[in-house]
């Protein structure tokens, strides 16, 4: 378990027996993620549904069982149906021309993931996230940005978990072939 997660767990903890400081401090820690995502799906409307899935969140947060890792996976999924259900309003297609520079001004991961998406253009990793496919570019957007592991990232796309490592995987591979160079 992330140290991450374990101060995440405690402040969820803490906020469900009342402490509104302890439901500020998780907020802190998992909303970037949570933006960077939604920022995914639905673009400049993200601040909009995010704060639709705060308040979902913090109406809902006395049912939540779990630990912190669970509790990013829990506010993904309800960030997630918040995202679907705005772009069923508005009929537009996620993910083209939606990114945001916020995605990239997340903490760094120790991971090579996110060392490989810190070292990049900005400009030009929003465009190649951009030209994903939906299913890959959710994957590699939870995995990397919410941080998400893949059985929790396969609840929030309602998908087994195979699938979405073999998504992200072939997303992140697409990214480092692109990045190379070899599909400009």
């Amino acid at each position: 378990m992330k140290a991450h997660d374990v101060v995440l767990g405690r402040a969820v903890e803490r906020a469900q027996a009342g402490d509104e400081a302890a439901f500020a401090e998780a907020y802190q820690l998992v909303h970037p993620g949570l933006l960077g995502y939604l920022r995914g799906m639905v673009g400049q409307d993200a601040e909009d549904v995010a704060s639709d899935a705060w308040l979902e969140i913090a109406r809902d947060l006395g049912r939540f069982r779990g630990d912190g890792a669970g509790f990013r996976g829990w506010t993904a999924t309800i960030a997630r149906h918040r995202a679907l259900d705005h772009l069923r309003r508005v009929r537009s297609r996620p993910l083209h021309d939606l990114f945001d520079r916020d995605v990239l001004d997340l903490p760094a991961r120790q991971d090579t993931a996110g060392e490989a998406m810190e070292t990049l253009a900005t400009g030009r990793v929003l465009r190649l996230v951009a030209g994903l496919s939906r299913e890959q570019a959710e994957a590699v957007l939870l995995r990397v940005v919410v941080g998400l592991d893949g059985p929790t990232a396969a609840r929030v796309l309602g998908k087994r978990p195979g699938a979405v490592r073999s998504a992200a995987h072939r997303g992140l591979r697409r990214l480092a072939i692109q990045l190379r160079g070899g599909d400009r």
